[in-house]
Order: C-alpha cells, then structure tokens, then sequence
C-alpha cells in the first residue's frame, strides 16, 4: 500500500543554523497572527472570508524574503484548514501563534531541494544546508515535506513526511478484545493484562519540585530559564517514556492479531470528570486508539470499535445475561446468578467488547441481500425507503 508515513529525527543545527531556524520561526509566526488577525476584520466588517497570501506583507516587511517562502506558504495552508475546520464545527477558533512554546515550520521538497548526505549524517534544507541529523533509522521512499521543530526545552527535530510503500502482514487467525482502564492499562480477551506505567503520576513529585522553584524565580533572568529548560526537559523525558510505551504495546497487539476489537470511549466526558481526568490525561488511550487505527490501516488489520453505551462489563459471558449490579466499579469480581459463571470483571469485559466486534465485522462482511430489515436499519444511518 502506498501512503505518507513521518519519521522523527533529532538534529544539532550550529549556530548559525540556529540563527536561521529563529528567523524562520519568527516570520512564519509574524505572518501568520498579521494575516489572522487582518482576517477577523475583514469578515467583522465585510462579512466575507478573504484570503490573505504572503505577498501582501512582502513589501512592508522585507525581512519575510530572506526565509523559506514555501514556509510561509505552508503557514497559509495551515491557517486556511484552521479557518475550515472551525466553520464545520470540528474545532475551535483559531488561536494567534506565540514564541513560547513549540516552534515550527514546514517546508516542501521541490525538485531535491531536500535530501540526505551518502552517509546519512547530514540533512539539506532549502537556504540552509548539511544539518547535523541523527538517524536512528532509515526509511525507502521519496520525500515529500519536512517540518523543522524547536521544543521547549531547546531542542531541535525534523519530522521527514515519506512516500512509501508499505508491505502489509501475513494474516493470522487471531482475534482479540480489549478492555482500556487505569489501574491495569489493558485486560483482553486471552487473560493478558498489562500494568498501567502512570509516567506522570511516578513522575509528579520530582516535577512540582522543580516547578516551585521556578515559580520563585525572577521573571526574565537567567536562573529562571535554566530552570525553565529543566522543567520542559522532565516533561519531555515524560512523553517520551509514555510514547514509546504506546508504541511498543500497539505494534504488539497489531503483530499478532487480524482482528482487534475495543471500546469506542467517550474520553471527552470522561476527563470532565475531576476525579478521573488527571488518570485519563495520563493513560492517552486516544493516542493508543489512533496508533492502532493507522498501524491497522497500514498493515491490513480491523480495528472494530464496539458503541459507547454497550454494557460490557454487566453481561455474563457464558449465557448472555445482563446483571445490572455491575454498575458499581467497586465489584470487581462476581458470579452469574443465571449460569453460576465466576467472573473477573475487566477479563469479561474484553471476552464481550471482542464477541461484539466480531458480529460488527461480520454485519459488514455480509452481502446486503442477506440481510434483514432489522440488520439493515441498524447499518444504515437513514432509516430505508418503503
């Protein structure tokens, strides 16, 4: 299959790359809150949508020649998917860019303007050139656009966005359920259970000491950004650690099954909650769910979301029955009263979230002249024509 695929490299630009890359991040930034905020009036007075490109500030501004113009175009295109997302409801309205936290931009790769040295140490990019680059592994395909990122703790990276073709696995007859949580991150089906890491929560004494301390520090003196840095890099070491452990756990569970069935989770009402937002925004079983979503994609597995509201937990995975008593998180063990079933509460979870899944992908399988009234209005979002 042919697709986009991004890798992630750090990079050690010198000084006078540095230099460049402050520029660049600069102007792209400038650009970007000047023509947002000269959009907002002209849709306030005019009530009109008008697209604002990079030339118009070009004269004003010479300093906007001397970087990367595809950058700046890139920025446009961001703002305009910005702008279309919040008119379809799909996000907020965007926000101005500021220097204080993760800086970026975006460049294209026109006519080799972007490539590798021979002994992969090096990345040239358009106007600067024989970067320092870590490969820490490689990749086949044609690339097509590079993002230059700057981290908050003064670090640089360089996503490479490939043209590839990647090979899907040999298919295998395994399936498996998965029931997400907080104190055991995943039970599935075949009684594995994997611990929850909690990196945030191992990690949140040593991180309130250190944001005290910079809490107390003068504003705009130089103890005060070593500490800044100190804080950023304990919050990266973090993300890390919690990365790595998703896509570790992901490539595992995509390896060994073809089929891989899981809760479709309302996370949003759930980090409303105040007791368990914190345990939720430490989980990131969003991100999971994504990484399975896109590895499936690329590898040729089915990722099956059972809905929401399915009472996975209440039935009894012997017999069907439904015991409402279950609605107490507190139970974590109980016997069915139809069919005397002893059961663990995550472990039935997943037996059920994975038997759901199957007749899901089996609904959609299945030719539509097999169908019955009933299945065929539970697939179709509009009720049929008579």
């Amino acid at each position: 299959m042919i697709t986009k695929r991004a890798y992630k490299y750090r990079i050690y630009p010198n000084r006078e790359q540095r230099n460049f890359f402050a520029k660049t991040f600069g102007c792209v930034r400038l650009f970007y809150n000047m023509s947002l905020d000269d959009m907002i009036k002209i849709y306030k007075e005019k009530k009109e949508y008008k697209d604002i490109t990079p030339a118009s500030y070009k004269e004003q501004f010479q300093f906007l020649k001397e970087v990367d113009s595809l950058a700046l175009s890139n920025a446009q295109l961001n703002r305009n998917k910005a702008f279309k997302a919040f008119f379809r409801k799909q996000n907020k309205f965007p926000k101005y860019k500021t220097k204080r936290n993760k800086q970026s931009y975006s460049t294209n790769n026109q006519n080799g303007t972007v490539y590798l040295s021979e002994d992969y140490k090096y990345i040239s990019l358009p106007k600067i050139k024989n970067v320092r680059i870590k490969m820490h592994r490689k990749f086949k395909g044609v690339i097509k656009t590079v993002t230059v990122s700057k981290e908050c703790d003064n670090t640089y990276y360089v996503s490479i966005l490939v043209e590839e073709n990647i090979e899907p696995k040999s298919k295998t007859n395994k399936s498996v359920g998965i029931d997400l949580g907080i104190k055991s991150y995943i039970v599935d089906s075949d009684s594995n259970k994997i611990n929850n890491p909690k990196y945030l929560s191992k990690s949140l004494v040593r991180l309130e000491v250190e944001q005290r301390k910079l809490s107390h520090m003068k504003k705009d003196s130089k103890n005060r950004d070593k500490q800044r840095i100190k804080v950023a890099r304990l919050h990266h070491h973090i993300r890390n650690q919690r990365n790595d452990f998703l896509h570790k756990l992901s490539s595992k569970y995509i390896n060994e099954n073809q089929v891989i069935s899981l809760e479709d989770l309302d996370i949003k009402q759930m980090e409303q909650d105040s007791t368990l937002s914190f345990f939720v925004a430490d989980a990131s079983w969003s991100k999971f769910v994504s990484m399975l979503e896109y590895k499936g994609k690329w590898y040729g597995r089915d990722i099956i979301k059972v809905p929401t509201f399915f009472p996975s937990s209440q039935v009894c995975s012997c017999c069907g029955y439904q015991n409402k008593d279950i609605k107490d998180l507190s139970i974590r063990e109980w016997v069915c009263p139809k069919c005397g079933s002893s059961h663990n509460r995550d472990h039935n979870a997943s037996i059920n979230i994975l038997n759901k899944g199957l007749d899901i992908l089996k609904a959609r399988t299945l030719p539509v002249s097999s169908l019955t009234l009933d299945s065929k209005e539970s697939l179709s979002e509009k009720p049929p024509l008579l």
